[in-house]
C-alpha cells in the first residue's frame, strides 16, 4: 500500500478543499487499485481500465475493443443482457464505457454507499461474460451503423481517418478505433472471446475510485470482489517506433460534403518516447498559441484578420501510449481556396519558427492552463479519468500533477525550438476533403463510401 501527499506546488495553486490523499494498493493476483478521496458531496465514481485498445490489435481484427466494449454489457454466467445496466439505473447510478487507441474503460457513478453493486457487476464480467453468438450477430450490426453515421457518412471524420491510414508507417495507431469495415463484416464471436481471455484480467486492470470513501473500506471491496480472480499471462508489447519520414504526404479524399476541410499532422514525441523531457511540454505550449481560444493566432490572424478560414485549429496530446502528431486543420472562408488556406497555416508555423513567442503570449496560456485543472477539480469523474488514463498508458498518474508546473517552465526558445525540429514540411502528412455533390450521397454507388486518392 502506498500513500501519496498532493505536492506543495498544487497546494499553492488549487483549493484545499478539492485536494486529498491518493491511496495506492496492488493486490496479489495484480490488481491495481487506485483511492482518491473527496469528500465534498456523497458520490463516487468506479472505473475500471483495461491496459488494451485498438493500437493493440493486429490485422483482420481491428475493432475487437471496441466490439468486445460492446458485448460487456450483453451478460455474464449470472446476468443477463442488459441486466448489468438495469441493476446501476435501480440503484440510482449512471454508467458507461468507451475504447480509444490506449486503453478500454468502464465506469459507473453513483452514491458512494452503492459503490460494492458497482464492484460486485464489474468483477462477474471481467472474467464472467457468455459471449453469445445470437448477441453478437445484432451488435455488430448495430456497430457497423456506428461506424457508418460517425465515419463514412461525416465528411471531416472521414478525412481523419485517412490522414492517420497513410501518416503512420509502423504505428498501429494507423487503425481507426471502430476499426475498418471489411474487419467488421468477418469478425466472428470466437474473435471476441480470445480478446477477451487475452487482455480482460485483473492483471491488466486498474481500479479507480475517487468520491466520498474511505480508502480502507473501498481496500476491502476490492479484495472480496476482484481478490479471487485469476490472472492471465498477458502478451508484452515491443516497443514500436516510427521511420523518418522523407517528405510531404498528401492524400485526397472524395465525399459528397458541403465545403472543404484541410487537415495535415506532423509526427511528434509524447511523454517518454522523446529524448528530451520537455519537447512534450512545449508542443502543448505551440498548440495553445495558434488555437487557445478566441485570442489565440489562428482565430486572430487566420478567421478575423485575413478572413482566409472559417475556423482553424490546432491540437496536440502529451499523453499516449505510443508516438503521436501534431495537428492542424482548417476549412476556408467562402471565396477563398484550400491552397489559400493551407499557405496562410503554414505561414502561422513558420513565423513560429522564426520568431520568438512573446511572455505576455505564453502567460495568457500558463493562466489558462491553471483555470482548466482548477475546473477539472470541480468533477470527481474527471479526477479520475485523469488518473486512469495515464496508468492504462503505463504513465505515472502523478504526471497530471505535474503538468502545470513543467508547462509553466516552458520558454519561447523552446517552442521555437519544437517547431522548427517537427513542424517541417519533410514530417508533413497532409489530407484535403475535396466535396462532391451532397445529392451523390444517395446514389448507390457513393453512399456511405469516399475514397483516398495517394500521390
Amino acid at each position: 500500500m502506498r500513500t501519496v501527499l498532493i505536492p506543495l506546488l498544487t497546494l499553492l495553486l488549487f483549493p484545499p478543499a478539492a485536494l486529498s490523499l491518493v491511496h495506492e494498493y496492488r493486490l496479489d493476483n495484480g490488481f491495481e487499485v487506485i483511492i482518491k478521496e473527496d469528500h465534498r458531496a456523497p458520490i463516487a465514481v468506479s472505473q475500471v481500465w483495461y491496459k488494451v485498445g485498438s493500437s493493440y490489435e493486429p490485422g483482420g481484427v481491428t475493432g475487437v475493443s471496441h466490439a468486445l466494449e460492446h458485448m460487456m454489457f450483453k451478460g455474464t454466467k449470472t446476468l443477463a443482457p442488459g441486466e448489468f445496466s438495469r441493476i446501476i439505473a435501480a440503484n440510482g447510478g449512471e454508467e458507461n464505457a468507451f475504447t480509444s487507441r490506449d486503453y478500454t474503460a468502464y465506469h459507473q457513478t453513483l452514491s458512494a454507499d452503492r459503490l460494492e453493486v458497482a464492484f460486485r457487476l464489474e468483477a462477474d464480467r471481467m472474467r464472467n461474460l457468455t459471449l453469445s453468438a445470437e448477441e453478437f450477430a445484432k451488435e455488430i450490426e448495430v456497430i457497423k451503423e456506428e461506424r457508418r453515421l460517425r465515419t463514412e457518412d461525416k465528411p471531416t471524420a472521414l478525412t481523419y481517418e485517412q490522414l492517420s491510414a497513410v501518416a503512420y508507417r509502423s504505428l498501429p495507431y494507423a487503425n481507426p478505433v471502430i476499426g475498418w469495415m471489411g474487419d467488421l463484416e468477418q469478425m466472428k464471436v470466437e474473435d471476441l472471446a480470445n480478446w477477451y481471455r487475452l487482455w480482460y484480467a485483473p492483471n491488466n486492470a486498474v481500479l479507480v475510485v475517487v468520491g466520498d470513501v474511505r480508502p480502507e473500506w473501498v481496500l476491502e471491496l476490492a479484495k472480496r470482489y476482484f481478490g479471487p480472480l485469476q490472472p492471465e499471462s498477458v502478451p508484452q508489447q515491443k516497443v514500436r517506433s516510427e521511420p523518418p519520414q522523407r517528405g510531404v504526404t498528401r492524400v485526397t479524399v472524395r465525399a459528397p460534403a458541403r465545403e472543404p476541410y484541410l487537415i495535415f499532422g506532423f509526427k511528434t514525441p509524447a511523454i517518454g518516447s522523446g529524448k528530451e523531457s520537455w519537447e512534450p511540454y512545449a508542443l502543448e505550449m505551440l498548440a495553445s498559441v495558434l488555437d487557445g481560444g478566441s485570442s489565440a493566432r489562428f482565430s486572430r490572424n487566420l478567421v478575423r484578420g485575413q478572413e482566409v478560414a472559417v475556423s482553424a485549429g490546432a491540437g496536440y496530446d502529451a499523453f499516449s501510449r505510443l508516438p503521436g502528431m501534431f495537428l492542424v486543420d482548417g476549412t476556408p472562408a467562402p471565396g477563398r481556396n484550400m491552397a489559400e488556406l493551407e499557405q496562410a497555416l503554414l505561414d502561422e508555423i513558420e513565423q513560429l519558427q522564426q520568431e520568438l513567442v512573446s511572455e505576455s503570449e505564453l502567460e495568457r496560456i500558463r493562466t489558462q492552463v491553471v483555470a482548466n485543472k482548477i475546473y477539472e477539480l470541480d468533477s470527481v469523474f474527471a479526477q479520475a479519468l485523469q488518473i486512469g488514463q495515464l496508468e492504462a498508458m503505463n504513465l505515472d498518474w502523478r504526471l497530471a500533477d505535474e503538468y502545470v508546473h513543467r508547462m509553466k517552465e516552458v520558454t519561447p526558445e523552446q517552442v521555437r525550438s519544437v517547431a522548427r525540429k517537427y513542424l517541417v514540411r519533410d514530417n508533413m502528412t497532409m489530407a484535403q476533403l475535396e466535396p462532391l455533390p451532397l445529392d451523390e450521397a444517395t446514389s448507390g454507388s457513393v453512399k456511405g463510401e469516399g475514397y483516398a486518392r495517394h500521390q
